[in-house]
C-alpha cells in the first residue's frame, strides 16, 4: 500500500488553522454552540476545509490534514486562553499585593 503524498506549507500553517479558529469561534458566537460541541466542530471545520479546499485531489490527504487543522486549532485556542487567563490572574494578583 503507498501512502499519499502529503505537502505541509504556507497555507497549513499560517492560513488554515487560524481560519479554523476563527470561523469556529465565528459560528459557537452566533448559534451559541455549547462549549461541549466546539473541540468537535473545530475538527468538523478542519476536515471540510482540507477535503473541500486545501487537499481536493486526495481524500487521504484531506482527511489526515483535516484532522491536523481541527487539533492545531483546539490546541492553539486552548494555549491561548491559558495564557491570558494566566496573565489576568498574575496582573491582578500584583495589583492587590500592591495595595495591601
Amino acid at each position: 500500500m503507498d501512502f499519499p503524498t502529503i505537502h505541509t506549507n504556507f497555507w497549513d500553517a499560517v492560513i488554515a488553522v487560524p481560519a479554523v479558529m476563527i470561523v469556529t469561534q465565528l459560528i459557537k458566537v452566533l448559534f451559541r454552540v455549547p462549549k461541549k460541541f466546539v473541540p468537535t466542530l473545530a475538527l468538523v471545520i478542519g476536515l471540510a476545509i482540507s477535503v473541500f479546499i486545501s487537499h481536493r485531489g486526495s481524500l487521504i490527504a484531506g482527511i489526515f490534514m483535516g484532522w491536523f487543522y481541527g487539533y492545531a486549532a483546539i490546541g492553539s485556542y486552548a494555549s491561548l486562553k491559558t495564557t491570558i487567563i494566566t496573565f489576568l490572574h498574575k496582573r491582578k494578583a500584583k495589583r492587590l499585593t500592591s495595595l495591601g
